[in-house]
């Protein structure tokens, strides 16, 4: 998990060409052309709880929350982005780091952690599902890419117990 001193201007260089390569191979990240690395660091320098995965010196991974901005509503956060090479899929790391934004949650006392995901996803839905999240709903194809449309299904991972 990154500290409250935030990422290295080498580090956010290194995981705004993550998330540009993961955007140009399609990944669901709100993107639909490879942001400039410089807009993806200013996004990781706002108040949010970031993991970074790592293999060596390079980011393979990472995944953010933020609490919600209305008072009645900053005892949860939502997941906004999480995402893992496809390198590095089905090797566990997606895991870790979704179980280390988990323990951050619980340790910042949020009673709920929600996400979104789109409809097809299935893998990472199957994960979100296989650490306690629970389906509350569906928008029936709301996200646009291209002339595609996709289901986008929310998550709550309920911590209040």
């Amino acid at each position: 998990m990154i500290g409250p001193e935030g990422l290295g201007r080498s580090e956010a260089a290194a995981l705004g060409e993550l998330v540009r390569e993961l955007v140009a191979g399609g990944a669901a990240l709100g993107w639909v052309a490879p942001p400039p690395v410089a807009e993806v660091a200013a996004l990781l320098a706002e108040e949010l709880t970031l993991v970074v995965a790592y293999s060596g010196d390079l980011p393979v991974g990472f995944g953010y929350w933020r609490r919600y901005d209305r008072p009645t509503h900053r005892v949860n956060a939502d997941i906004e982005k999480f995402a893992i090479s496809p390198r590095f899929q089905g090797m566990g790391v997606g895991r870790a780091v979704m179980t280390a934004l988990i323990d951050a949650a619980v340790a910042a006392s949020i009673e709920v952690l929600t996400l979104d995901v789109r409809g097809d996803n299935v893998a990472a839905a199957a994960l979100y599902e296989s650490l306690g999240f629970r389906r509350y709903g569906v928008l029936e194809r709301f996200v646009a890419f291209g002339d595609a449309r996709y289901d986008k299904l929310f998550y709550a991972l309920d911590l209040r117990a």
